[in-house]
């Protein structure tokens, strides 16, 4: 029985550039580069314009990298090909952000301002005081300080204010019953 996604070939788009040496995945792009080291017991290759994984045997341990392997991969190559973005937005009155150099600057509520610098290989944009894009090559990196930010002040469920994702639902409460 083997993995249902790791069987599934990677396509490579054209003008990006993948090498396999050993164990290092690496792939070159428009956005930028990337690499990955294949976990034991799991096999890469490129066939064309595809890169095929294989397991060595069935072992659980094998079969669980296979997938995780693969989608990895997957997203290696679309991370140097077209990059990763996460985009927030900011709900409450007076709460909002500022580009301030590459980072941001958070007026969210507080006695102070917030200020986050961009980690390396992830880029800010500002689209208006309330809306901002977290932009990068590496999807788990993307996400993390996309939620990063977002833990400055999570969405609550009474009136709704805080840092959410675009298309984030928020499930609401009902206050205090009045009379």
């Amino acid at each position: 029985m083997a993995s249902h996604i790791g069987k599934l070939p990677v396509t490579i788009p054209a003008g990006v550039d993948v090498k396999i040496e050993g164990t290092t995945f690496s792939a070159k792009g428009a956005k930028g580069s990337d690499s990955y080291e294949i976990p034991e017991g799991i096999t890469a290759r490129v066939e064309g314009t595809e890169v095929l994984v294989e397991a060595a045997n069935d072992e659980r341990e094998t079969r669980a990298k296979h997938g995780l392997s693969r989608s990895i991969i997957d997203s290696v190559v679309k991370g140097v090909h077209e990059g990763f973005e996460k985009k927030l937005e900011i709900v409450g009155t007076g709460y909002r952000v500022q580009a301030k150099g590459k980072g941001l600057e958070f007026s969210l509520g507080y006695s102070h301002t917030i200020t986050v610098n961009p980690p390396e290989g992830i880029s800010f944009i500002v689209e208006s005081p309330t809306n901002i894009t977290v932009s990068g090559t590496d999807k788990q990196a993307v996400g993390e300080v996309a939620a990063n930010i977002r833990k400055l002040r999570a969405p609550e469920p009474y009136k709704g204010k805080g840092i959410k994702y675009v298309g984030e639902h928020i499930r609401r409460k009902a206050g205090k019953a009045g009379k």
